[in-house]
């Protein structure tokens, strides 16, 4: 049977993006021994799961898990590589650096129609043109950031790290197993959930793989657009559970043992009202770019400063406004933001739970739903079921990658060289 780590070796990275993980084994007619099915459904937090429940017979087990500071770009790679930002380095998509910014002649592309071009749709189609002609392999977006503020930031996921090599530090699960010669296959991200749930199957019905990592995403934008108490969210969630049981009762088919995991990166919570930030800060008269630089996000804010007037300022202003705090740098530290270079921002203020910075740079409108609140905000934590036992120090996203090297470890007697305790 041919190892992964040979049927990876003669493809470059781009190629391994573009195809997912296509395994080419030989499958035997009977029965594997064991399969871990992990399957990561976005923001199906705690709170969600609490709410609408999901396999409860099936998944019996589960545990509250607190999740990272920020998005999705920060609380993806800490599951997989079971690491904080401040140890693989993924955190914000965008951070302050004009000397290495792609995007240092689109101050030109302000001249063109905002009416047109500040569309979602059209700037989603000008992305991946982006994306394309710069070989970028992970996910893009330009949001709605003006094009006159890009030229002063980089964009971070230009790799994808669903792919062994794709992280910036440390490694993810996946590289681990192709260091460990453990055969597995990781969905393709840019396909349709129905195009990922076949392509699983087809992938398990071989019996060759051990880990199966099976990425569900659209939970989590029904829920923006939807918040978390419309019909089609517990409609969905119905969907999901039978897409999940379909693919455990294939590999038990396949299989003679099946670990069940479902995991996500955060929860959601109700938007309940706005506040323009952009508004209040440009009313106190100062020059962006030469006095300060801002990164909207939907729920947070990120400064950095040209002069010490200018911090003041603006550091005056957010401590008088009711609907947001500065998070201060000793709190950044404890949440593990990576903060020494600064690049992601000198000065940070995030929003009350169910407000959101309107208009942003993500977005220019107001959705029902949003997360990347506080991390000990009821509505973001993370959740983990299983048909197997969770070990009470199962706490963090970042503890689920040892869940992982227990399963696989376990089966097939690899040596696990990685500190399980590396989190304490």
């Amino acid at each position: 049977m041919t190892s992964l780590r040979a049927s990876l070796g003669s493809m470059d990275l781009n190629e391994k993006s573009n195809c997912g993980l296509t395994l080419k084994k030989t499958a035997d007619k009977v029965k594997s021994k064991k399969l871990a099915i992990y399957t990561f459904i976005d923001a199906f937090g705690w709170e969600i799961y609490q709410q609408y429940g999901f396999l409860n017979k099936l998944l019996p087990h589960s545990r509250k898990l607190e999740t990272t500071f920020g998005f999705s770009s920060a609380a993806d790679p800490s599951i997989l590589t079971g690491r904080y930002p401040d140890e693989h380095g993924h955190w914000s998509s965008f951070y302050y650096s004009p000397e290495t910014s792609p995007f240092k002649h689109f101050n030109l592309l302000s001249l063109l129609p905002s009416r047109l071009f500040d569309r979602w749709r059209v700037r989603h189609i000008l992305s991946k043109a982006i994306a394309k002609m710069n070989h970028y392999t992970g996910y893009f977006e330009l949001y709605s950031v003006p094009f006159a503020k890009l030229p002063f930031f980089d964009y971070l996921e230009k790799h994808d790290y669903f792919v062994p090599g794709g992280i910036l530090k440390t490694d993810t699960i996946f590289d681990w197993c192709v260091t460990n010669n453990i055969d597995y296959y990781c969905s393709n991200w840019r396909h349709t959930e129905e195009s990922i749930i076949e392509e699983n199957k087809k992938v398990i019905r071989e019996g060759s793989i051990k880990m199966n990592y099976l990425y569900l995403p659209k939970l989590d934008g029904l829920m923006h657009n939807e918040g978390t108490q419309n019909p089609k969210v517990k409609a969905k969630i119905k969907w999901l559970e039978q897409q999940v049981n379909d693919v455990y009762d294939t590999a038990r088919m396949h299989y003679d043992d099946v670990s069940l995991y479902v995991i996500s990166d955060h929860g959601m919570a109700d938007v309940t009202g706005s506040f323009d930030l952009i508004k209040q800060i440009e009313n106190l008269g100062l020059i962006y770019g030469e006095d300060y630089i801002a990164m909207y996000d939907s729920t947070m804010a990120r400064f950095w400063f040209k002069n010490e007037s200018a911090r003041q300022i603006i550091t005056n202003e957010l401590e008088e406004i009711e609907q947001g705090e500065i998070v201060s740098d000793e709190e950044l530290a404890a949440m593990h933001v990576p903060h020494d270079d600064k690049k992601f921002g000198e000065l940070f203020f995030l929003m009350n739970v169910g407000l959101l910075i309107n208009p942003s740079y993500m977005g220019l409108s107001v959705i029902p739903g949003m997360h990347g609140y506080h991390p000990k905000d009821p509505h973001s934590y993370a959740s983990i079921l299983s048909n197997r036992p969770i070990s009470v120090d199962i706490n963090s996203i970042t503890d689920i990658r040892k869940t992982m090297e227990f399963e696989l470890s376990c089966d097939l007697h690899v040596e696990n060289d990685h500190d399980l305790n590396r989190n304490d």
